[in-house]
């Protein structure tokens, strides 16, 4: 794991927090998420490859209304193991914008997966949203409050144009595929 220092640490933590309970403890759910399906998942990615993840939230202050960075993370997998996590802050590139300057768009988005594949391994998938919409998928449980389908739920945001997903297995993206 790298730059733990960072502001955006702060946001990753909890999950890392989560994923190895969920690993650790033998829990049979997180959050509509289950130790199977996400090992499932990466085991199905190419055997080094990076998974970005890039939420935005909007900020009302004494400049106005503006979208602000809130997580920020790339996650380096090598052999259907998740081997190292950093933010947006330990990719430094001249073209890549400070993380307070990155805005939800797809020229920022294009480099943060540019820098990435250089950095650290080509993009399998990236995914770049709202806090609102990020919130519905990640917490997105069962009616039971179990595992649930996250494809389909990440399907139908997409649907909807509220997410954006990327890189270079995106264009197979099928929601029974992911």
């Amino acid at each position: 794991m790298l730059d733990t220092d960072s502001a955006l640490w702060e946001t990753v933590k909890p999950l890392l927090t989560a994923a190895l309970r969920l690993d650790q403890e033998h829990l049979p759910s997180w959050r509509g998420w289950s130790k199977e399906s996400i090992e499932l998942f990466l085991r199905t990615l190419p055997a080094h490859c990076a998974l970005i993840g890039g939420v935005w939230d909007t900020l009302n202050d004494e400049h106005g209304e503006r979208e602000v960075l809130v997580f920020g993370v790339v996650c380096e997998v090598r052999e259907g193991k998740i081997s190292s996590l950093r933010t947006f802050e330990a990719l430094h590139d001249k073209a890549l914008p400070p993380v307070q300057a990155l805005e939800p768009g797809f020229e920022h988005a294009r480099e943060i997966m540019r820098v990435a594949k250089t950095q650290v391994a080509p993009v399998a998938w990236a995914l770049f949203t709202d806090k609102h919409t990020w919130d519905a998928w990640l917490l997105a449980t069962s009616e039971d409050g179990g595992p649930c389908d996250k494809k389909a739920v990440l399907d139908a945001l997409m649907h909807e144009g509220r997410c954006v997903l990327m890189g270079n297995q995106a264009s197979s993206f099928h929601p029974h595929h992911l």
